[in-house]
């Protein structure tokens, strides 16, 4: 059962905007699925928050309210997502972009700068099995060969087929890293803010 109740994917990107945050929801959403897939326990939400602003560019929180709504927004949208990981039923977000070029960029933030960059959440030598290194590692490929399709600007059937074959390559390798590596230990991943 969720502790803070998500504000919804339009609140929750006017915030974002209000707050002058670079990143996108859906590659906040997806660095929240990496974090809490994440074996280091010593990732905290807050850290995971921090990231998304350039260092040295968080917003100030001018109250004690402000930040106490901050983070229950925050942690609401952790909460969703926690919840989404416990069901194993993570997926990519839905987009309306027709540009191929823009679309595969979009897609390469998410899975990139979103999931693999919320996995390793700022350490760069997790002790992690071989396996899930491999399959880590696969997800950055697959990111970069999506970029790399999207550069081409080519938008033809076979290449919209092409990336659509690699979302769904990626939606079911987080899929099993959930299933062999997360749902294991869920228990271990419920964390606070601080």
């Amino acid at each position: 059962m969720q502790a803070n109740k998500y504000i919804g994917d339009e609140a929750f990107s006017k915030m974002l905007e209000h707050y002058a945050c670079p990143t996108p929801l859906s590659v906040v959403k997806m660095r929240f699925c990496g974090a809490i897939c994440s074996p280091n326990l010593k990732l905290r939400p807050a850290d995971v928050i921090s990231s998304l602003w350039p260092e040295g560019a968080a917003p100030r929180l001018e109250t004690k309210a402000e930040a106490d709504l901050f983070f229950k927004f925050f942690m609401g949208l952790w909460d969703e997502i926690f919840d989404l990981v416990t069901q194993n039923k993570i997926k990519l977000s839905s987009m309306k972009e027709s540009n191929i070029m823009n679309y595969c960029q979009m897609r390469y933030d998410e899975i990139e700068q979103g999931f693999v960059e919320g996995f390793f959440g700022g350490e760069e030598n997790l002790q992690i099995p071989g396996y899930l290194a491999q399959i880590v590692d696969s997800l950055s490929e697959l990111a970069l060969a999506c970029q790399k399709i999207g550069q081409k600007g080519d938008s033809t059937q076979a290449v919209w087929e092409a990336v659509w074959h690699t979302e769904q390559v990626v939606e079911k390798s987080i899929a099993f890293i959930i299933q062999n590596s997360v749902l294991p230990r869920i228990d271990q991943l419920k964390r606070q803010v601080n």
